[in-house]
C-alpha cells in the first residue's frame, strides 16, 4: 500500500471508536516502488484481526475469495477494511456487497482504490501488468452504487489526485 493510502486509513482509525474486531478483505502487503509499503493491522492494536486474500503472503490469515469469504463459524466484525484491491479484481462490486453482509449494524467500512488518472499497475508488485491481470480505475460513480446498501458513504477523491477513498457505516436494511 502507498503512504496516501495507509494516511488515509489511519485518519479514519483515529475518528472511530477503538475496534473490537477487524476484517482485511484483500490484505496480502504487496512491496512495491512506494515509501510506505506495510501493513494496516498496526492501526487496530488490541482488536482481533483477520485478513484475507487470494494469494498466499505477508498479513494474510485465510485464502479466500474477498467476494464471498465467510469465517467458520460465521460471525460479525466492527470493521471491514479493504485497501487498494478493488482496481485489481472484476468482483470489486460483489466485494463491497460481502463487506456489508460481514459487518454488524453501526459498523464501518474503510476503503481505499485507484481512481481516475492513476496509471494501471499490477498487483502482485506494483510494476507493469501482467498477462491476464485485471485493471481498472475506480470512479466516483462506480464507488457510489457499489456503497449504496450501506445508507452512508462518505468518499474523498481530493485530497490525493488519482485514488479513491470511502468511508461508509452499515446503518440496517438489506443488500
Amino acid at each position: 500500500m502507498h503512504e496516501g493510502a495507509y494516511k488515509f486509513v489511519a485518519r479514519a482509525v483515529m475518528q472511530l471508536e477503538p475496534r473490537r474486531n477487524v476484517l482485511e478483505l484483500g490484505s496480502r502487503t504487496v512491496q512495491g516502488p512506494w515509501p510506505y509499503s506495510g501493513s494496516i493491522r498496526p492501526l487496530f492494536p488490541g482488536a482481533g484481526y483477520m485478513g484475507v486474500d487470494v494469494a498466499p503472503g505477508e498479513n494474510v490469515d485465510f485464502i479466500g475469495n474477498a467476494a464471498d469469504w465467510r469465517p467458520e463459524p460465521f460471525r460479525l466484525f466492527d470493521t471491514v477494511v479493504c485497501t487498494e484491491t478493488l482496481e485489481h479484481t472484476p468482483e470489486a462490486e460483489r466485494i463491497c456487497h460481502n463487506a456489508w453482509s460481514l459487518l454488524e449494524v453501526g459498523g464501518v467500512f474503510i476503503l481505499t482504490a485507484a481512481g481516475v488518472g492513476r496509471a494501471p499497475h499490477s498487483a502482485v508488485d506494483g510494476g507493469a501488468l501482467r498477462p491476464g491481470e485485471f485493471y481498472r480505475n475506480v470512479n466516483r460513480e462506480q464507488l457510489h452504487g457499489w456503497l449504496a446498501p450501506f445508507g452512508f458513504a462518505l468518499i474523498d477523491t481530493a485530497t490525493t489526485p488519482g485514488d479513491i477513498y470511502a468511508l461508509a457505516v452499515k446503518l440496517g436494511g438489506r443488500a
